[in-house]
Formats: structure tokens, sequence, C-alpha cells
């Protein structure tokens, strides 16, 4: 093995990582957006026929694989006259995707707080958003982060299948260094070495997060 392999492509290489986690930034906050929407469907909307809705799109996307998703964003929507560029279609994808996902944590986060606490704030006139500010979103923050990190790790990820529609991302990068330098194996595992530490620092970045938000909380 010869790793001065890497140093040839390292400005190519690190290029394409800034990209896939700019890709991936822009996917999470937008799933979020969306999670966020459906959560707020499923919990707080009147309408049977948009909980109906938010439910089923939730299941359908709960069963369909990513790459799925990609190709038909990519392949079938220009045929029904919507084109969209490759990384347009990777975020969307993305944000797609794992919006489900997240509302499922959101959900799960807002549902563990004991209905009396939000009884107990309109009793003291607070308005909806006071009572999401300094009660709802103090309790369900910290229940929600250390799934909503697990889900944002899945999508740094996944982000590596949007080189199979040319984004230009990290593994786009690193299968155009492998094609000129013919050393899959040095590659590889330098891609691998990225990808664990941006998983690492992530995870890092929640977990502090997580405890500065229950310093404070009674245990």
């Amino acid at each position: 093995m010869d790793f001065t392999v890497i140093g040839q492509y390292a400005a190519p290489l690190l290029n394409g990582l800034l990209y896939s986690l700019v890709l991936s930034l822009i996917a999470a906050l937008m799933a979020l957006g969306f999670a966020a929407l459906l959560t707020w469907t499923e919990l707080r909307s009147s309408s049977r026929a948009l909980k109906t809705a938010g439910r089923l799109y939730c299941d359908f996307i709960l069963g369909l694989p990513l790459l799925v998703l990609i190709y038909v964003l990519f392949f079938i929507l220009p045929e029904y006259g919507i084109t969209l560029s490759s990384p347009a279609v990777g975020v969307t994808a993305l944000s797609l995707y794992y919006g489900p996902y997240l509302a499922q944590v959101l959900g799960a986060a807002f549902a563990s707080i004991p209905r009396g606490q939000f009884e107990a704030c309109r009793v003291l006139g607070l308005s909806r958003w006071s009572t999401l500010r300094d009660v709802a979103l103090q309790q369900a923050l910290p229940v929600a982060i250390p799934p909503a990190t697990g889900l944002l790790i899945g999508l740094v990820k996944d982000s590596a299948l949007l080189s199979i529609v040319s984004v230009e991302e990290f593994m786009y990068a690193a299968k155009q260094a492998i094609s000129q330098s013919y050393a899959p194996l040095e590659i590889y595992l330098a891609v691998a070495l990225c990808y664990w530490l941006v998983t690492l620092a992530i995870d890092a970045a929640a977990g502090s997060v997580e405890r500065r938000l229950t310093r404070h909380r009674p245990a």
C-alpha cells in the first residue's frame, strides 16, 4: 500500500468532504422544518385530513429505501416536466426521507411531557409561544437529542449515495481519485477514516449540547 497517493488527491477529497457536509447541513435543516410541520399536524392540527395525509406519508417513507427516492426525483420527475439539478435532487431526497424519522423523534419527545403541565400553563395564562419555549422545548429537547443525533449521522453517511446521480460530494471525489490513481484501498480507507471522524465530531457536539440542556434540570 502506498498512502502517499492520499496526499496527491487531498485537495479534491477535502473539497468533496466539505461539499458533503454543506449539503448534509442544508438537508438536515430542511428535514427538521418538515419534521416540525409533521409533528404539529399530528399533535395540534384539528384537521383529520391533514393528520391522515401526514401519517400516510410517514408510513410510505418509512418503508421506502432512500436510493429509490433519489432515482424517482432524478429520473422520473423530468418525464413530467420537473427537472432538478443533481445537488437539488440530493438535498430534496435527504430532507424528504429523514423528515418523517425526525417527526417520530419529536413526537415522542413532546409526548413524554405530562399533559398536566400544559394545563397548568393555560391556567397561568401563558401564551402558546411561551408554553412552547419555556416549558415544552426545555423538556423535549434533551429527550430528542440522542435519537436525532443518530439520524443526523445517518444522513451524513447516506449523502454518499448522491454520487450515483453525479453530485460532486465526498464519494464522487473519491471515485474520481481512484480512477486516476488506481489505488482504491488507500483512498477508501481515507474516506472511511474521514467519515468516522465526522461522526465522532457530531456525536461529541450533540453530547455537549445535551449536557448543557440537562445541567440545571432536577434528576
